[in-house]
């Protein structure tokens, strides 16, 4: 169980790292959010599942997660150079929608507060 300890230390420090080189490197419109929201990292290093929150135009969001995946090696290289691990894991970006959908509860929410206030 040492293991997880280390695993969560990897995931928040590949977490802040990519982030900061998302906000560097990838082009995105000024009216969005891009935001690293959770690493996980396999307990062997290979491989890291970066989820991405994005806050904007539908078209913006596809855009921006095209171009994590056109520059994927790129920050991969980044991070290998950035921070010393045994193994660089591989990293693969994926769109997380949970931000957005609670910013919807939380519309839906105010709009039947406001209703029974009337």
């Amino acid at each position: 169980m040492k293991s997880a300890p280390r695993i969560t230390r990897v995931n928040e420090l590949l977490k802040r790292e990519i982030a900061d080189l998302i906000e560097k490197y990838i082009e995105h419109k000024k009216d969005c959010l891009v935001s690293v929201s959770e690493v996980k990292t396999t307990p062997d290093l290979r491989q890291a599942k970066v989820h991405i929150s994005i806050l904007g135009e539908n078209d913006a969001k596809k855009e921006i997660m095209r171009n994590l995946q056109k520059k994927r090696s790129f920050i991969q290289q980044l991070v290998a150079s950035h921070i010393t691990l045994k193994y660089t894991p591989v990293i693969e970006f994926q769109y997380d929608s949970r931000i957005e959908l609670g910013d919807k509860v939380l519309a839906m929410l105010n709009e039947i507060e406001s209703e029974q206030a009337e």
